[in-house]
């Protein structure tokens, strides 16, 4: 949410993040609920943290990469190449085979 309102507001790329452009953005509904979002995603963490190691938990914070590389194709309409997606797989494979330790 924050790059799609970042980038309707064309004078920051010209004037960059002058006071005005920063308060302007944290004043931004959607910019305000994507700081809820990441709060909220906070709460869980803890809450996962509080019932698993560390060292299983934490894996799956990278599955966080493939799923922007996908909401980015979709939503952005960023490019997806063939490097893109074997870098994707391989973070899928490394969260499978964490997944999977005796730990």
């Amino acid at each position: 949410m924050i790059k799609w309102q970042v980038g309707l507001r064309p004078e920051i790329a010209a004037e960059g993040l002058t006071a005005r452009n920063i308060v302007a953005l944290l004043t931004n509904p959607w910019v305000i609920s994507a700081f809820a979002a990441a709060f909220g995603a906070s709460l869980f963490w803890m809450a996962a943290l509080s019932r698993m190691p560390l060292s299983k938990a934490y894996p799956f914070t990278a599955l966080s990469f493939p799923l922007i590389a996908i909401f980015a194709v979709w939503i952005f309409h960023e490019s997806f190449d063939l490097n893109k997606l074997a870098g994707t797989a391989l973070i899928i494979a490394g969260v499978l085979v964490l997944s999977r330790s005796g730990i």
